[in-house]
């Protein structure tokens, strides 16, 4: 467990300092600058209260199930996803809570591994015959990068249409007029562009009148969310006689993918085609160029739902549905300014 004495010393500071400042003492006299990198120090550690590990043990939250919509591999070549489950787990061993993983398979999991803990996160998609069997069998339940059809669940992400719409606006500021599209479609959705990123980029190249489906490709891979996919999508826009001057994929992930597709093809990114992104996974800063992406808070959204199911733990019984900001993040795979020619 992380002290206060080690937060000190990081900071320089005394144990007392600390003290009063992670209780929020208003008669303390310290600089702001001071006070952020005491709670900046304390954040980076993983450091809790003793009132808010007493407050999960007073609410009867001793173990925490999480339940994944990947199977493990999957899961390992997605690091948004490893994120996000690392900040429930870092959240739950801060309250010293227990966390036990249940992830996808062909099959329902046993329903005793749910009934054992004192509530549920479910991370990712979830069919309703899936959500009603979590709720059959969960104490408390909390969807982590999800938001049900119904508004009866506690539910922590993003706004995927409003950051795409975001995302597409700002690359129309950059002068990009013709902006393709390389995702996935809903596991068992008949509809190629159900997926909330594909439908809001249809949505907003009609209202801009820049829609051109021919430049909007989907893959029902079962390995949906990997570099292939990516190389395999993009090559397929590229080769057409109209190529885009710009690329949304649809993770970064996805990006990666395109990033080989475009310089096999002896292509320049940003000069010749852009790409842009979501997720902000670690290695994006890292590509050549580094890749301009959407920041999703994934450790921030597991944060988060642990919290809300302190809340219900507690007696809440009024659901929440709760979106964290997205932010874009510009780097060398785009435009940082207007063209000229356009």
């Amino acid at each position: 467990m992380v002290t206060l004495k080690e937060i000190a010393g990081v900071v320089g500071v005394s144990t007392a300092t600390v003290s009063r400042v992670l209780n929020f003492d208003a008669t303390l006299s310290i600089t702001s600058k001071k006070r952020q990198a005491i709670i900046e120090a304390a954040e980076a550690l993983n450091y809790s209260t003793p009132r808010a590990r007493n407050r999960a043990s007073q609410q009867g939250l001793s173990k925490v199930a999480l339940v994944h919509f990947l199977r493990p591999d999957q899961e390992l070549i997605d690091p948004y996803y490893v994120a996000l489950r690392l900040g429930i787990e870092s959240r739950c061993q801060a309250l010293k809570i227990e966390t036990v993983k249940v992830y996808h398979t062909d099959s329902m999991p046993d329903a005793s591994l749910l009934q054992s803990a004192s509530g549920v996160i479910a991370i990712g998609f979830h069919r309703d015959e899936e959500i009603a069997w979590l709720r059959r069998h969960a104490r408390h339940l909390v969807f982590a990068d999800f938001f049900p059809p119904s508004d009866e669940h506690d539910c922590v992400g993003c706004d995927l249409a409003a950051a795409t719409r975001k995302l597409l606006g700002a690359l129309k500021g950059l002068g990009y007029r013709r902006i393709g599209f390389v995702g996935w479609m809903e596991e068992g959705a008949s509809d190629p562009h159900a997926e909330v990123r594909c439908r809001t980029y249809l949505e907003w190249s009609r209202a801009n009148a820049t829609l051109d489906p021919a430049i909007c490709v989907t893959d029902r891979a079962v390995e949906r969310n990997t570099e292939q996919t990516g190389y395999r999508l993009a090559r397929r826009l590229l080769e057409q006689p109209a190529r885009p001057d710009a690329i949304v994929t649809c993770n970064d992930n996805i990006a990666v993918g395109a990033y080989r597709a475009i310089h096999e093809l002896g292509l320049r990114i940003p000069e010749d085609v852009a790409v842009a992104s979501f997720n902000d996974i670690s290695v994006a800063q890292f590509l050549g160029p580094p890749l301009s992406t959407i920041h999703l808070p994934a450790e921030e959204i597991g944060e988060v739902a642990v919290e809300l199911l302190l809340e219900q733990a507690a007696g809440r019984d009024l659901a929440k549905r709760i979106n964290l900001a997205s932010r874009l993040i510009w780097r060398g795979s785009t435009r940082t300014e207007a063209s000229a020619t356009t």
